[in-house]
């Protein structure tokens, strides 16, 4: 049995090799929280958050300092620490920065937990040590022309990826259809493509554009809507006949449970910053495989390639490397499949020399 002892959290300023170029915003520097929660027994857990935006870190890494209180010499039970926090925010509310400071900690309580039985997270929940099929999400924004060409070459290459992402909402949807193109001719008819229009349409937009895309065999379309817009998927979903992808940010699973009563989307892709972290992600795939829809994951690919190892209707593990700098041995890429290393927790521990350089 472990016992909580106190959480810690850094914070660290990356450069992005590819900046993010959306229709919603541009980000060259990438905020990454790490949390590392110590145990009166020595077992350190490990994890992160990527909030997006620098100003987030000091809101989350706040709330998560006062998580020491509540969980101050408490028996490391991860349902039971869920609930302890979720409980403690109660009069501020469950979602938003208040469910990321709770996933991270969650993330890193099962960090822990499986470090302490001596176990990859994948077993102690179940599974095995494996293969996880990934596709390359770590560009493709809205470049043109040759940049589009190159980088599409270039992220088959990274791992020999059978799959890649892309995204559209260029103000002329002619350029986004080139764009596409492009892509294609690039990688070959073998090669996934799923596109991400970051939601940035109106609901007229989306159906106009997404009936032409159906003509482009795209694995998917993901998020055209502004994402609470469930009535207006619902209504898509119907409609497209490409598979329509939701879901990086619902704040917690009754919101993916919403979602699919809706049948607002044929797919789900829970981000596990905003879902509930490990536990959030279990209720999630849990009311995925009964109601036979299959899920991705968002970001997070260390705990996501454990957590797709152990979810029934497991489909694409969304594979960035933007936290690779920190990490003292990043994961594996082989034929398109990252590779789960078979030792203890997660299996993440800090680049010390990177994240002092980088530190704020």
């Amino acid at each position: 049995m472990l016992t909580f002892k106190e959480i810690k959290t850094r914070s660290v300023i990356l450069k992005l090799k590819r900046p993010i170029k959306a229709k919603i915003a541009y980000i060259e520097e990438w905020p990454i929280l790490l949390v590392d929660l110590y145990t009166n027994e020595g077992v350190i857990g490990r994890s992160y958050l990527q909030p997006y935006i620098k100003k987030s870190l000091k809101y989350i890494s706040s709330i998560i300092g006062d998580f020491n209180e509540v969980l101050k010499n408490r028996e490391l039970a991860p349902y039971d620490s869920f609930e302890l926090m979720r409980q403690s925010l109660h009069f501020v509310g469950y979602e938003g920065l208040s469910l990321a400071a709770v996933s991270g900690v969650d993330m890193a309580i099962w960090d822990a937990v499986s470090k302490g039985a001596d176990q990859p997270l994948c077993c102690y929940l179940g599974g095995t040590v494996g293969p996880v099929k990934a596709y390359n999400s770590n560009g493709l924004w809205l470049e043109t022309g040759n940049i589009l060409s190159r980088e599409a070459e270039q992220l088959i290459e990274q791992g020999n990826f059978s799959a890649i992402k892309m995204r559209l909402g260029r103000e002329n949807f002619n350029d986004d259809l080139s764009a596409i193109e492009t892509v294609k001719k690039a990688v070959g008819p073998e090669v996934k493509l799923m596109v991400d229009f970051n939601q940035c349409l109106s609901f007229e937009e989306a159906l106009n554009k997404c009936r032409v895309l159906d003509q482009f065999d795209l694995t998917w379309i993901e998020e055209p809507l502004v994402y609470d817009n469930l009535e207006g998927y619902s209504e898509l979903t119907r409609d497209i006949k490409t598979p329509i992808q939701l879901g990086e940010n619902f704040y917690g699973p009754r919101e993916l449970y919403k979602a699919i009563e809706k049948k607002a989307s044929d797919l789900v892709m829970p981000d596990f910053m905003r879902i509930g972290g490990v536990t959030g992600w279990m209720s999630s795939a849990a009311i995925c495989s009964a109601g036979g829809i299959p899920i991705s994951s968002h970001f997070y690919p260390e705990v996501g390639s454990h957590l797709m190892r152990v979810s029934q209707s497991a489909h694409w593990l969304e594979w960035l490397d933007w936290a690779d700098e920190i990490l003292l041995d990043p994961f594996n890429i082989e034929n398109g499949h990252v590779q789960i290393p078979n030792k203890p927790g997660i299996g993440i521990e800090w680049n010390e020399k990177v994240v002092k350089k980088h530190s704020i």
